[in-house]
């Protein structure tokens, strides 16, 4: 765990409140919009100040924000209340402020606030502090923009919250990861009626809700197997270390592998043909290849209908290894749930021959100019689609 990390941690945890979102091309303009300061949701108004806003009225009030433990900013803490508006925005970073560039699109923003003046900002780059921020938090990606419940403990949800509480009462220890995944599904499916043809039709946004009930099924469950173990004190200090890592390990390998268990589903769903952790050269494993080994590995197949998808909840850093899992493939894809990449690195991907496939909600984060070019995940399905059905029966029953 790298020191910015351990320390935006402590942060959150000290703090009266505490609030994320990752950085956007809206938040640093490079979408066109000219807004000022991060936009904060209603929902997390307890941010900034003890009393929502009055419709009508505007307030504000200065604050001390210290950034990444380094240097402070004066800035003020706004609510837009008069004519058509009903926002709070955080505003006033100064000349120079160096995380409102391009390249900090993407990035992890973290706002902790301690009394009614006094704040802390962290901003995370690099995937594995991000990932690991989200485990120690069991957030999923698609929790962010909102308060951080510091307690560990889901919210109920009246149906939803019956059939996860079912679901974990059948356990006396962790399910592997594939049957979490399914629980999470069939939680879902059941409490929201969800139908073959909302598969279909409504694959971007399935996926995230399944990818969301899952992280708030796991917490159901380490709330159930680790409350004996933490209502009796530790032995010593390697015994408490030895818990707590085993928790977070635990957190991000099934954080790792939930996205592929949720995203083959929808694949089943659609009627794809794709197989998971095929073999390609050097023992290499992408996450799907379309169709399949058997056709990668017969060379009459045309390369042309070979399709490789990589699956990473966050990709800044790691998009590069999808580059090298599948030789006879020129283009390659990578579906992620970054919710937004500098336009640096989205030109070092598009020049790599990289198309990323990202939840539909989330491709207006992406810079403007770089919008047309993502896929989300029904046009990918659409693609793969179109493929398989120019292909002979007998390329597809390997």
């Amino acid at each position: 765990m790298s020191e910015l990390l351990n320390t935006a941690i402590k942060s959150v945890q000290q703090s009266k409140a505490a609030w994320c979102r990752f950085i956007t091309g809206n938040d640093t303009g490079t979408t066109g919009s000219h807004q000022a300061g991060f936009y904060i949701p209603k929902c997390a108004s307890a941010l900034l100040f003890d009393e929502p806003g009055i419709k009508g009225e505007n307030k504000e009030k200065t604050v001390k924000i210290k950034w990444q433990d380094a240097f402070f900013t004066d800035s003020c803490m706004k609510y837009y209340g008069q004519g058509t508006r009903n926002e709070y925005r955080i505003t006033r970073f100064g000349r120079g402020f160096p995380y409102l560039q391009d390249d900090n699109v993407g990035d992890l923003l973290i706002i902790a606030k301690f009394t009614e003046e006094d704040y802390s900002g962290y901003v995370l780059s690099s995937d594995e502090d991000i990932d690991e921020f989200f485990a120690y938090f069991n957030l999923a990606p698609g929790e962010t923009n909102q308060l951080i419940d510091t307690s560990g403990i889901s919210k109920p949800i009246d149906r939803i919250d019956q059939l996860m509480k079912s679901f974990v009462a059948q356990f006396t220890s962790f399910p592997e990861t594939r049957q979490m995944a399914k629980g999470a599904r069939d939680c879902y499916n059941q409490a929201y009626e969800v139908t073959e043809k909302t598969l279909r039709e409504k694959s971007d946004d399935i996926l995230l809700n399944w990818v969301d009930t899952e992280y708030r099924l796991f917490k159901y469950m380490e709330e159930k197997i680790y409350s004996t173990i933490i209502s009796h004190p530790f032995a010593n200090i390697d015994s408490f270390v030895q818990t707590a890592n085993e928790v977070l390990n635990r957190r991000k390998s099934r954080a790792g592998k939930s996205l592929e268990h949720h995203l083959s589903e929808i694949f089943t769903h659609n009627q794809l043909v794709f197989e998971e952790q095929a073999v390609t050269e050097d023992n290499k494993k992408p996450d799907f290849l379309f169709p399949n080994a058997a056709c990668y590995h017969n060379l009459q197949f045309p390369a042309e209908n070979i399709i490789v998808l990589g699956a990473k909840t966050t990709c800044k850093d790691r998009w590069r290894q999808v580059l090298t899992e599948a030789d006879r493939v020129d283009e390659k894809y990578l579906f992620t749930l970054q919710q937004g990449i500098s336009k640096n690195q989205l030109k070092e991907m598009f020049d790599s021959h990289l198309t990323l496939v990202v939840p539909n909600k989330y491709i207006s984060s992406f810079p403007l100019e770089y919008q047309s070019k993502l896929k989300n995940l029904k046009d990918f399905i659409e693609m793969v689609r179109t493929k398989q059905k120019h292909l002979p029966n007998y390329y597809l029953l390997f």
